[in-house]
C-alpha cells in the first residue's frame, strides 16, 4: 500500500510538472505571436485605425441598456476583472472537457478587442495564449470605457455592418443614442453569430436571440422582471406581424 501511495504521488508529481512546462511553452510562444504582431501594427496603431471610422460611437453616446445587455451576454464581470475572467475560462475548460471539443471560449470583451485586432478565430492555445498578452496590454493603456466602445466599433453585426453605428443605421434608421430598449436587446444577440441573427436574415431567430439577451439582463439584475416582460411582449408582438 505505501509503495503503491508512493507511486501514485510520483506520478501525479510528474503530470504536474509536464502540466506546467507545457503551460509556460504555450505562452512563451503565445507572447511571441503577440511581440511580432505589435512590431508590424502597434497598439496604439490599430486603436486609431478603429477610431477613425466614420461611424465610430463614442462611449458616452451608447444607450445604457445596449450597454448593459452586452455586458450581460459577453462579459458580465467586464468593470471587474484585468482582461481576462478566470470563473468564466474555468467554466469553459469543464464543459469543453465534458464534450470533448472547443464548445465554449470564456473570452471576455477585452480578449474579443485583441483578437479582432490582431488575431485570426483559430482556437489554438498559443493563439489565446497571444490574445491573453494583448488583453492586458489593452487594460494597461485603455480604460474600460474606452476597450468596450473600441469593442463595439470593431466587431460584426452581419449585412456587412462593422460597428454599432453601422449596424444601429443600417438596421433602425437611427443613430445608437436614439435606440430604444427593444432595438439595443436586439443588436447585442446579434454578434453571437451575425449570418444567422442578423434580423433582415433570420427575424424568426433574431427573436429568439434577443429574448436570450432579455433574459440574461434579467439574471443579471439589470432589468426587473416587469422591464423584462415590456420588452418581451413587444418582441412576441413584432414576430406576429
Amino acid at each position: 500500500m505505501k509503495l503503491w501511495k508512493k507511486l501514485t504521488l510520483t506520478v501525479t508529481g510528474l503530470m504536474l510538472a509536464a502540466g506546467i512546462c507545457c503551460g509556460l511553452a504555450i505562452a512563451g510562444e503565445g507572447y511571441k505571436i503577440y511581440e511580432e504582431a505589435v512590431a508590424v501594427s502597434s497598439l496604439e496603431d490599430k486603436v486609431e485605425e478603429i477610431r477613425s471610422k466614420d461611424s465610430f460611437t463614442e462611449f458616452e453616446d451608447l444607450p445604457q441598456v445596449y450597454v448593459e445587455a452586452v455586458i450581460s451576454v459577453e462579459d458580465q464581470r467586464f468593470f471587474s476583472h484585468p482582461g481576462i475572467d478566470l470563473i468564466a475560462i474555468g467554466r469553459a475548460v469543464l464543459h469543453d472537457i465534458q464534450a470533448g471539443s472547443f464548445v465554449e471560449g470564456g473570452s471576455t470583451i477585452t480578449q474579443q478587442l485583441a483578437k479582432n485586432m490582431y488575431f485570426s478565430q483559430e482556437k489554438e492555445l498559443t493563439r489565446k495564449a497571444a490574445e491573453v498578452f494583448a488583453a492586458f496590454d489593452l487594460e494597461r493603456n485603455y480604460t474600460k470605457e474606452e476597450i468596450f466602445e473600441l469593442y463595439v466599433n470593431s466587431i460584426n453585426f452581419g449585412d456587412g455592418y462593422y460597428a454599432v453605428g453601422e449596424a444601429s443605421q443600417g438596421y433602425f434608421g437611427k443613430e445608437p443614442d436614439e435606440m430604444t430598449d427593444y432595438e439595443s436587446t436586439l443588436l447585442a444577440g446579434i454578434p453571437n453569430a451575425p449570418s444567422v441573427y442578423a434580423p433582415t436574415k433570420n427575424p424568426h431567430l433574431a427573436g429568439q436571440r434577443q429574448m436570450q439577451v432579455v433574459r440574461r439582463m434579467e439574471d443579471c439584475g439589470y432589468f426587473t422582471e416587469a422591464e423584462a416582460e415590456t420588452v418581451a411582449e413587444t418582441v412576441a408582438a413584432l414576430a406576429m406581424q
